[in-house]
């Protein structure tokens, strides 16, 4: 019964969890010894994950992936060369728009690698090029583990710890765990297969904890008493012209580059997103005890870019693989990013991302749903 109403909420359940887990953290913040015992489950679940997701990752599917560099290379232009210079142009928003305290959390989103799994589900419901958006997705994740923590150190500065410790702790606590899945995954692979429901649990899960952590850290710093209603809708306005310019840019730099349909689509999706899953534990290090205010526009933006991309993807997707063009219109041209609205088809979002591959609809079936959080 529980499910049933689940599934008729406006909200996706996982969207509504996160919601859940930071009303929690406001209302029963863990605080003294709890807060060290909340943090040290935290990045023990967050280094799971990236176990998990490492284990997941076929070799061979990342090898093949190699083959389509030049919508590689696009994807990592568009995740850490375009999304940081608009990061920066939002500076001048401030204080206008973004407060001084919100700036540095807003910039430090526009460095963060592009996400994995809800790429891959969106690229699979419009009929995409799958493989192309898992390899994507995976080389965002990888180059963002030692990218974007130098990126912060040049970019941000003192609003962050940045120090070769901070580093150091994020390749540990990301990078270490998934070479170890690399390395196990002969013997791992066939087991996460057979579990693979049973393990989404452990997916979103370890992101509830560390939502948590991040913000009952906030509470203690009195994160709401910073940031006024006002504040956050400002701050929502400047994130929804942010995505707005980002699916723009990589829907047109993808047509002038003279990219298939299916590339178009990858380049879409897998360049105009941000990883939360990659993003808090990364915070946590090198913002300490700032965390909390610096993932807002993070959370903010996850949230959006799922209910937006939830319905650009399926407007594609009902579109003919072969549709009427003008003369002047190159074939497999596609159309510009739509908006939501309320009276949009699928208007709420997908549920959230989990690692691993999502395989791409046949003529004629229905693509799988994706069932976790995003990378």
């Amino acid at each position: 019964m529980l499910r049933s109403v689940l599934r008729r909420l406006p909200v996706d359940p996982y969207i509504a969890a996160l919601l859940g887990t930071v009303l929690l953290a406001a209302v029963l913040p863990a605080t003294g010894g709890g807060a060290q015992v909340a943090d040290d489950a935290a990045n023990t679940a967050v280094g799971l994950l990236f176990f998990l997701y490492g284990s997941r990752l076929s070799t061979r599917e990342a090898m093949d992936g190699l083959r389509h560099w030049r919508l590689h290379l696009t994807v990592l232009a568009a995740t850490f060369v375009v999304f940081p210079l608009l990061g920066l142009a939002a500076r001048g928003l401030v204080p206008y728009v973004l407060s001084p305290a919100l700036y540095p959390g807003f910039l430090f989103l526009c460095l963060l690698p592009s996400t994995i799994q809800s790429s891959i589900a969106f690229t699979s419901i419009a009929r995409g090029n799958v493989a192309a958006a898992i390899c994507a997705g995976s080389f965002s994740s990888i180059v963002g583990i030692v990218l974007t923590p130098l990126l912060a150190a040049g970019l941000i500065g003192g609003s962050a710890s940045i120090s070769g410790h901070a580093v150091t702790g994020i390749a540990l606590q990301l990078l270490a765990p998934f070479l170890a899945g690399q390395l196990l995954r002969r013997w791992t692979a066939p087991f996460l297969t057979r579990h693979r429901k049973a393990l989404g649990l452990v997916d979103r899960g370890s992101i509830l904890l560390v939502v948590y952590s991040a913000f009952s850290a906030g509470m203690a710093e009195g994160i709401w008493h910073q940031v006024p209603v006002g504040r956050l809708l400002e701050l929502l306005a400047a994130e929804a012209v942010l995505l707005t310019l980002m699916l723009t840019a990589t829907s047109r730099g993808a047509r002038v580059l003279g990219f298939s349909r299916e590339d178009r689509i990858t380049i879409v999706f897998a360049g105009s997103k941000k990883s939360l899953a990659s993003g808090l534990p990364m915070a946590t290090v090198l913002f300490g005890a700032h965390a909390g205010l610096a993932v807002l526009p993070l959370m903010l933006f996850h949230q959006m870019q799922l209910m937006v991309c939830a319905v650009i993807a399926k407007r594609w997707a009902g579109r003919p693989d072969t549709p009427v063009r003008s003369a002047d219109e190159r074939p497999g041209d596609l159309p510009e990013p739509d908006l939501p609205g309320r009276d949009s088809p699928g208007y709420g979002g997908p549920a959230p991302e989990l690692p691993g591959r999502t395989a791409a609809a046949g003529p004629g079936q229905r693509p799988a749903a994706s069932g976790g959080r995003e990378r």
